[in-house]
């Protein structure tokens, strides 16, 4: 399943207009449905990230990976749950250094838990200004297509319709 079809499902899982829940979460990171094993191809392919970063991750210390009898890469349920984690860290622009730190803290034991905590928490508001930022951005944008006579977005008033917005503008 790659990143697409895990979003497929996240989005599905969330529903239409419902708001955000721990359960939909919990689900979604059920991987009750994967093989005992993968090799990196298959992982690289769920995650619709290269084998090359899942290396990279590795030898970054985020994730410990067994190895066959032939020295290849033998992903476990435990190893593939934190990937995902960390692939939807990395996609949220948590930076390496603060996914180092929090992967150092979960190794270290319970006891990191409020630290952890602090770092979610930092990161949870980066993530929200983001979103409020991405926000005005994509308004900025609709109102140009709508300004140029173009169609906006379902979640957008049309404001193309309007015969103030129909002008040609230069900017």
């Amino acid at each position: 399943m790659a990143t697409d079809e895990l979003m497929t499902r996240a989005l599905e899982a969330l529903g239409d207009d419902g708001p955000l829940s721990v359960e939909a979460i919990h689900r979604l990171a059920d991987l009750a449905d994967l093989p005992e094993t993968m090799t990196i191809a298959e992982v690289a392919d769920l995650l619709d990230i290269s084998p090359h970063t899942l290396r990279y991750y590795e030898r970054a210390g985020l994730v410990e990976v067994a190895r066959d009898g032939h020295g290849h890469r033998v992903y476990d349920a435990p190893a593939v749950r934190r990937l995902v984690f960390l692939t939807r860290m990395r996609l949220s622009g948590m930076p390496m250094r603060d996914l180092q730190h929090y992967i150092t803290l979960v190794d270290a034991g319970g006891h990191t838990v409020p630290e952890r905590l602090d770092v979610l928490v930092e990161h949870r508001d980066t993530i929200r200004r983001r979103i409020r930022e991405l926000t005005l951005s994509l308004a900025a944008v609709e109102y140009k297509i709508a300004t140029y006579g173009g169609s906006t977005g379902p979640d957008v008033q049309d404001l193309a319709t309007k015969d103030e917005f129909r002008q040609t503008r230069t900017t």
